[in-house]
């Protein structure tokens, strides 16, 4: 078959595009379903090897060094990442460096983890002697069990032959994402023996998308002085005259009975929609006739997320945070969370026109 003539669009030949596009797609899909194979087979081979070096892995109480070589040093900085925000602390090592100094990183409580299809890279292998002398284990992910490297360590994760994707059969591709998903694996298995919670994953991931979905309302939500309250006793004109805001403004005024519990919610959207009726009278009437009764509210320790799921869903913009006994503790804005990135605060995206919250019928 010959290859596409060139100088068309896109590369894409003007001439017998749809076999052309016929054949890539094809390929494609051999391509992703050999390496699914692939997968099933590491699957069932797992044995007491997978186990012994996950409890190698549970037994350190320094850090895991992740090691090497060409791609797998590439899935090694993978799995290092995955590890470190699952609760393994863990590092990658170079060994090109390691053997220039790099081992100085290497504490006498920390294990090995190496990574090598072959299990006969030589870079590899002539680290491993510094490393049996530097750690408390040393544990390996690979293909061949006779390898130097299985022999050499305490114990080994082996997926046995794989075919590697590539058409030619050379590119590591079938061999890596076996690999990829064995650190998977070690990483969750670990994650649950840990007791590792949705607290703890948001902990690692400050700044990400995963972790401000898991974030609590009270991370985000107003407080103190930048708060609105009044008594719900007191008359609209009186609620606008007399309640005092710093700092940044919220749109909603929150209520509170003689216990100093929320007894309800007043707009400024609120008070928009009594200047356009015409109901001047009831200005002076008390604020607790117009304000929206048993508004939405929400625990501080309520997840993010599930907060700006009802923003959402009841096309509202602020969600007053009480306590156990219904006193008002902070307000969740949506002008504070416009700022984030869309995928950070919600799976689809937060309406940006939300309406005040509506009277209860």
């Amino acid at each position: 078959m010959g290859m596409p003539s060139a100088g068309s669009e896109m590369g894409i030949p003007s001439a017998g595009s749809e076999r052309w596009s016929q054949h890539w797609l094809e390929l494609g899909r051999q391509v992703i379903a050999q390496e699914c194979q692939a997968l099933a087979q590491a699957a069932e081979r797992l044995d007491g090897g997978f186990v012994r070096v996950v409890a190698g892995l549970w037994r350190c109480s320094g850090r895991v060094a992740v090691v090497g070589v060409g791609k797998s040093a590439d899935v090694g900085q993978k799995i290092t990442g995955t590890f470190n925000s699952t609760g393994t602390r863990s590092y990658t090592l170079d060994p090109i460096r390691a053997v220039h100094g790099d081992l100085g990183m290497v504490a006498p409580e920390d294990v090995a983890l190496l990574l090598s299809h072959s299990g006969e890279s030589e870079e590899l292998v002539r680290l491993l002697p510094a490393l049996r002398q530097r750690t408390a284990g040393m544990y390996a992910i690979t293909s061949h069990g006779s390898s130097r490297l299985a022999q050499a360590v305490d114990a080994a994760v082996l997926y046995g032959p794989l075919a590697e994707a590539c058409p030619l059969g050379l590119a590591p591709s079938s061999s890596t994402t076996v690999m990829l998903a064995i650190g998977d694996a070690l990483a969750f298995v670990l994650m649950e023996q840990r007791r590792f919670t949705e607290d703890d994953f948001a902990r690692n991931h400050p700044a990400g998308s995963l972790g401000r979905r898991l974030a609590r309302v009270t991370d985000y939500m107003r407080r103190d002085k930048e708060l609105r309250l009044a008594p719900a006793s007191a008359t609209v004109r009186q609620v606008f005259t007399q309640a005092r805001h710093h700092g940044r403004r919220t749109g909603a005024i929150m209520l509170l009975d003689d216990q100093g519990r929320l007894a309800g919610l007043f707009t400024d959207s609120d008070l928009a929609r009594l200047f356009e009726s015409r109901r001047d009278e009831a200005l002076d009437r008390p604020i607790a006739e117009v304000m929206t009764r048993q508004p939405i509210v929400v625990r501080p320790q309520t997840r993010l997320a599930e907060a700006i799921d009802l923003l959402r869903s009841h096309k509202i913009s602020e969600l007053p945070v009480v306590d156990d006994q219904g006193r008002p503790l902070g307000m969740l804005d949506i002008t504070d969370l416009i700022g984030m990135e869309q995928e950070a605060i919600a799976a689809e995206p937060v309406p940006l026109r939300i309406l005040g919250q509506r009277k209860s019928a």
